[in-house]
């Protein structure tokens, strides 16, 4: 599905600090994060994902580099949200994979990361 609100980057560091993605990108992760808990515990569940996980996942996935010297976590966690939601948008995630990643990872902080990673291998970037 193409999105008429989403423009191709060619700029990896302009698609992370792009906080309109990262709005919308925060509602998409809590999405495919309780859709992978929920499978997990066999019932419906909501979360919302704690910024730290996802700043630690985005350190994690070797992204910090990407970014400004002085930025805190909630900006890296801003960022991972706008990836993830700028990779989905652009086809090169899907929905089902993100939710599986996720449902198969050890941890949270460990999904976020195999997913960023590949989110950014996927782009191209």
């Amino acid at each position: 599905m193409k999105l008429k609100f989403i423009r191709k980057h060619k700029d990896f560091g302009e698609i992370l600090m792009n906080h309109k993605l990262a709005n919308l990108g925060d509602a998409y992760v809590n999405f495919i994060y309780s859709l992978a808990l929920s499978n997990k515990k066999g019932e419906p569940v909501g979360r919302k994902v704690r910024g730290k996980i996802l700043a630690e996942a985005f350190k994690r996935a070797e992204l910090r580099k990407f970014l400004p010297h002085r930025i805190d976590s909630h900006a890296m966690a801003d960022a991972a949200e706008a990836l993830i939601l700028y990779a989905w948008a652009m086809d090169a995630i899907t929905t089902q994979e993100s939710i599986k990643i996720l449902e198969e990872a050890k941890s949270a902080i460990e999904g976020f990361k195999r997913l960023l990673v590949l989110a950014r291998r996927r782009l191209n970037f």
